[in-house]
């Protein structure tokens, strides 16, 4: 508790540089996680490109990371809760695809004809080919931060592609939680991307 209040106080004047503003919140992140003995792999820098709907997507879930099932594999909390809502007639059940249907729907981009959501990965990508919002994974594809990036049965936001083509996601329902993850060059078999906007 002593660190906490040592790195909430006061820099002394002209002996402690200031942080920039772009480097503030990542200086604080850093330091709260240090006094508090934590540590969790930081979030990458804004990713760039991406249309305005995917920056919007990529952003909601960015802030979600690290929300869990509670209690873990009962695939509900109260946040899942609110994630589920943006879906019409889901109930307690996997929901990666009701967290991208949240995320798009709070973003002004809903899921659906009507905005309904999706509760099924094979939904979402089921109207995204029926409305040529689909781009099937190959050769030569290169997703945008912001796209939702679809497996069979699995599905989440494409937060940054690497120079070697790794991709790192933002997914919900990863082993229990929202959580940050990378696969390898194409996304690990991924079938395809959404692109939103």
């Amino acid at each position: 508790m002593a660190e906490l209040e040592r790195l909430l106080q006061p820099p002394a004047p002209a002996t402690t540089p200031v942080a920039s503003p772009a480097t503030a919140p990542a200086a604080f992140t850093s330091a709260l996680q240090g006094a508090m003995g934590t540590t969790a792999a930081a979030a990458p820098a804004m990713a760039t490109g991406g249309t305005p709907a995917g920056q919007a997507i990529l952003s909601l879930v960015q802030s979600e990371v690290g929300v869990a099932e509670q209690p873990p594999g009962s695939n509900d909390a109260p946040r899942i809760a609110q994630y589920r809502q943006a879906t019409a007639g889901s109930g307690v059940g996997p929901w990666c695809a009701y967290f991208v249907s949240w995320a798009a729907r709070e973003a002004g981009v809903p899921l659906g004809d009507s905005g309904q959501g999706f509760g099924l990965v094979d939904d979402v990508y089921a109207w995204a080919q029926r409305t040529g919002k689909a781009i099937p994974n190959g050769p030569g594809v290169q997703p945008q931060p912001g796209d939702l990036i679809v497996w069979d049965e699995h599905i989440g936001v494409v937060e940054s592609v690497g120079a070697d083509g790794s991709v790192t996601t933002v997914e919900g329902n990863s082993s229990h939680m929202v959580a940050r993850r990378v696969h390898g060059p194409g996304g690990d078999g991924a079938i395809g991307y959404v692109r939103l906007g």
